[in-house]
């Protein structure tokens, strides 16, 4: 059964057409990775999830009941089940670490300040961080910082975890613990994982499938290792990196009537 059903999504701004009558179902339990050039709507897609933007046209639908439709009370109330990694991690400068990761506990529930440590503590644990909590975010380096903003993500248990654009920023390393770490709190958790990523080494890391996006819709939908045989030339671009065929030539084009105009 599917845990997150997108049905017909249609999704502008002004004359900008993001997502065109698009459709994905997610499964409960499974890590998915969204991929694609910038400005086709992966965050967009991201927040029609959780209900932060709501579709011009279609349905969105979690664990079976349908979400857009929702008063904003009702989506406070449900977007306790998410936990969302921001790019730039988003963490409360003026807080240490240990007050950054308890705050959605301190905010959303009626623990005592016994058991929001306990929980803190936990978390700061799984993210591999056990000793920084009376550190400010300002000490921390970016690969800590990103951990941290996963350590308050996970606070509330949530059931799914959003990350968008994780290794953003990072070292190749610093990249690679990241990746381990969605890899291991999707098993041991259960959790399911969507990920935003142009980092194609991310992608094959921690994806069970890889959808990629272009002109509103979806392009491919399968396997890491579908994706890196696949014969679609948009998708073989770019999982190569290749730049495409007509940019490389206008551009040699620009650079010779430049130089054609400084010759005359």
């Amino acid at each position: 059964m599917s845990l997150i059903e997108l049905r017909n999504i249609s999704k502008r701004f002004g004359k900008l057409i993001v997502l065109d009558r698009f459709s994905l179902s997610i499964e409960t339990g499974k890590s998915v990775v969204v991929i694609g050039p910038s400005g086709t709507g992966k965050s967009v897609l991201l927040k029609h999830i959780v209900g932060l933007l709501k579709p011009d046209s279609g349905e969105v639908w979690f664990d079976g009941q349908r979400i857009d439709n929702l008063p904003e009370p009702k989506l406070m109330e449900l977007r306790h089940r998410f936990g969302f990694l921001f790019q730039m991690g988003a963490l409360f400068d003026s807080q240490n670490v240990f007050e950054n990761v308890g705050f959605p506990l301190m905010e959303h529930t009626r623990l005592s300040r016994e058991e929001i440590a306990a929980q803190v503590m936990e978390k700061l644990r799984m993210v591999g961080l056990p000793d920084v909590g009376r550190k400010m975010p300002g000490e921390l380096s970016g690969g800590q910082k990103k951990r941290v903003a996963l350590a308050r993500a996970l606070a509330l248990n949530p059931q799914v975890i959003l990350y968008d654009e994780p290794t953003t920023g990072l070292d190749p390393v610093r990249a690679d613990v990241i990746n381990e770490l969605i890899k291991r709190l999707n098993r041991r958790l259960k959790v399911t994982s969507i990920t935003v990523t142009h980092d194609m080494a991310s992608a094959y890391k921690v994806a069970d499938r890889i959808v990629m996006l272009q002109d509103g819709g979806i392009v491919f939908d399968g396997t890491p290792q579908e994706i890196q045989v696949s014969e679609v030339p948009v998708v073989r671009r770019f999982v190569r990196g290749q730049a495409d065929e007509q940019e490389l030539a206008a551009i040699a084009d620009a650079i010779a009537a430049e130089d054609g105009a400084k010759l005359g």
